[in-house]
């Protein structure tokens, strides 16, 4: 193994009952079923603050599993995606009983108004102390995402055009309307903020319009980390030119180090340092006390985990419904959809070499789901997996998924990460005050001078 950083370690949740492979919310030990009561994640946010993880994840879609425009039945009757609550709710409680760790959450580019959500998110970095990201997504479950708002559903290349516009919008309010200098809270002086200090922007994109101020202080990070997991061709340049963070499915070790390969060099094209984007994959680590007891708990994890659930799951992130093929045929090489493109890629192969067969993308789907890679055992076999991984892949950190909550994590946080920390591979505890430097370094607070939303920054004149 050669030298390297310490882990980036995040927790993976949603807002609703569920593991990541299999229904788990029935199990006893297993308390994600109580996802509507705010101790849930209080206790989870607590734990892993003091595991010392860098953040937690929270995905969501204001969409479901569908098929034919009604809700999948699989998905309904399993959990799978039905229910799930907006995750942006739980957000200040988890800080008030957190000191370090961060929080990342969900947010759609094609839902709501850019101008409302750079001032919600600037709101909540500062309750949080400067530990908010926002994971951006041009539509997830998009079909009924936009049957339920009334919309047509956009195409995927056109989504993620609307959310460069988007962005930049966003990137103006918070690092443009301003100076670094302008909020003042002078009693003696009766100054609440320099008007020369603040100004309004005036900004006229091809999707979007907006003039106006961010109408509070830059937050502690002026702009929140900026998160981002599509894997096409569109969502590599999207993410290159404005990711700090980006996840990818875990699977196969050379396709995913082609995924990060991929991701550095639109980070290089971008004009950025390709170090400057952390690439983090979604695992499961499944640890226990002994590789057989690990073992047992990975078996019972399948024997959880349906064909129909994970078909629904599918049909949720990708649009396209794994049961109406031929179940010993690949799936067309030209396949495409405008919801999900990248976890459909993963499994599409060319005329010259077929991809794998609709049952054996089912079987997978079953026995690893959207992650792609569980690697259990006792705490050294999976810090050595997890290492390999690594290695092979040139990630710099992991996405954990868990199978049963808060179980799977706190088995990582009680075995796993004291045999990372034995090695140099995690800290005691996350780097800095706010999310930003968990990642980068502590005085890292605001966006790399190479990242184009940096020169959206108004500056004092001492600082120039």
């Amino acid at each position: 193994m050669t030298a390297r950083d310490p882990f980036v370690l995040a927790a993976f949740q949603y807002l609703g009952p569920n593991g990541t492979v299999g229904a788990g919310w029935y199990e006893e030990e297993d308390r994600s079923a109580d996802f509507l009561t705010l101790g849930h994640w209080t206790s989870l946010a607590r734990r892993l603050d003091e595991a010392g993880f860098d953040f937690l994840f929270l995905a969501d879609s204001h969409g479901w599993p569908a098929v034919d425009g009604q809700p999948h039945p699989a998905a309904v009757r399993e959990g799978r995606g039905v229910p799930q609550a907006d995750p942006v709710t739980v957000i200040s409680a988890l800080a008030a009983v957190t000191e370090r760790l961060g929080f990342v959450v969900t947010s759609s580019t094609t839902v709501e108004r850019p101008a409302a959500l750079a001032r919600r998110l600037a709101t909540l970095d500062h309750f949080c102390s400067g530990r908010l990201g926002w994971n951006i997504v041009t539509g997830s479950n998009g079909a009924s995402a936009a049957a339920l708002m009334g919309e047509d559903l956009i195409s995927h290349d056109l989504r993620y055009d609307m959310a460069e516009d988007y962005l930049e919008l966003c990137l103006g309010l918070w690092e443009g309307t301003w100076r670094t200098d302008a909020y003042r809270r002078d009693p003696s002086t009766r100054t609440w903020a320099d008007p020369d200090g603040v100004r309004a922007l005036t900004h006229e994109g091809p999707y979007f319009r907006s003039h106006g101020i961010l109408n509070l202080p830059p937050s502690p990070q002026r702009t929140p980390l900026l998160v981002q997991a599509g894997s096409s061709g569109r969502g590599l340049a999207y993410a290159g030119r404005n990711a700090e963070a980006v996840f990818v499915a875990g699977g196969d070790p050379l396709v995913v180090a082609r995924r990060v390969a991929a991701i550095r060099r639109a980070a290089a094209d971008a004009g950025r340092d390709p170090r400057s984007v952390k690439v983090l994959a979604g695992v499961m680590l499944l640890a226990a006390e002994t590789s057989a007891e690990a073992h047992a708990r990975h078996t019972r994890m399948l024997e959880r985990s349906t064909l129909q659930g994970a078909a629904a799951v599918f049909a949720g992130n990708t649009g396209v419904d794994l049961l109406q093929f031929p179940l010993d045929r690949p799936l067309p090489p030209d396949l495409t959809t405008d919801q999900g493109l990248s976890n459909l890629q993963r499994y599409l192969g060319t005329p010259e070499q077929p991809g794998p067969t609709v049952a054996q993308i089912l079987e997978d789907f079953r026995t690893t789901g959207l992650n792609g890679t569980v690697i259990a055992g006792d705490p050294e076999e999976v810090v050595d997996g997890a290492v390999a991984f690594a290695d092979a892949t040139d990630v710099d950190g992991f996405l954990l998924q868990p199978d049963l909550v808060p179980g799977t994590f706190e088995a990582v946080a009680d075995l796993v990460v004291p045999v990372l920390r034995e090695r140099g591979l995690a800290r005691e505890a996350p780097t800095g005050a706010t999310l930003r430097e968990h990642l980068f370094g502590e005085g890292h607070r605001w966006l790399a001078g190479d990242h184009h939303g940096s020169g959206r920054r108004w500056v004092a004149p001492a600082e120039v």
